[in-house]
């Protein structure tokens, strides 16, 4: 009788705690068999990837022998626009006109220049001479045609100023001009200003270049020009 009443009190008892233990249990088991296969399927997700960035990152950073070879080879063979520069070689006179904007007199100068290609064929230097202001006057310009990035690249210095103003440009045969942009210091303010210069080729013994002082506005002030007649 005792182990009767046991049974049907104790018993009930027993059997929930089993099952809520072997309930807890099985629960915890799921949860970590879930999470288990959720890290698995992110870990999966992202390996395609980060291994697809490693190969482009490898493929784009390290391009084969061969590759490299001719890429230096085209970059250091004169070119189409070396040959434009070449044409120019010899001994022109020069006028020059200046305007200034506080002035609105013109001033006028000349000058001579010689063109030669140096460093077999893939520079082109210039050397001015004459009289400016009353003043002696010699400069030397040194072009170069970038096959890279397929502009050309112009340097200036002079004997009125200490500085170097540096240009880059494009050639449009269809208006048979050069126009380059780029900055040179201004000792008034002692800053970089804007520069503009056009370069028309009219025809092969005549050249005009004008030369633009670009505000921070973005307005165009024509400061210079150059006509060139090449001496025959």
């Amino acid at each position: 009788m005792a182990l009767l009443i046991w049974v049907l009190t104790i018993g009930p008892l027993l059997t929930n705690q089993l099952n809520y233990t072997i309930m807890k249990n099985l629960s915890l088991s799921l949860l970590i068999i879930g999470l288990t296969f959720v890290s698995c399927k992110k870990e999966e997700a992202q390996k395609p990837e980060e291994t697809t960035t490693k190969e482009e990152v490898t493929a784009e950073t390290k391009p084969d022998s061969a590759t490299v070879a001719k890429a230096w080879t085209d970059y250091a063979t004169p070119s189409k626009g070396h040959e434009m520069l070449a044409k120019d070689t010899g001994t022109w006179d020069a006028e020059l006109t200046f305007w200034s904007p506080d002035n609105p007199q013109e001033m006028k100068s000349t000058a001579t220049v010689t063109y030669k290609m140096i460093m077999g064929g893939r520079y082109q230097e210039g050397t001015y001479s004459g009289d400016m202001f009353g003043m002696p006057f010699e400069g030397k310009g040194m072009v170069a045609y970038d096959n890279a990035t397929e502009e050309f690249v112009s340097t200036w210095i002079d004997n009125m100023g200490t500085g170097m103003m540096v240009t880059r440009g494009k050639y449009d045969e269809a208006t048979k001009t050069s126009t380059f942009y780029g900055e040179m210091v201004d000792p008034v303010t002692k800053k970089a200003k804007k520069v503009k210069e056009i370069i028309t080729y009219i025809d092969d013994n005549n050249q005009k270049m004008e030369m633009f002082d670009v505000s921070e506005d973005g307005k165009e002030f024509k400061s210079m020009q150059v006509v060139s007649k090449r001496k025959m």
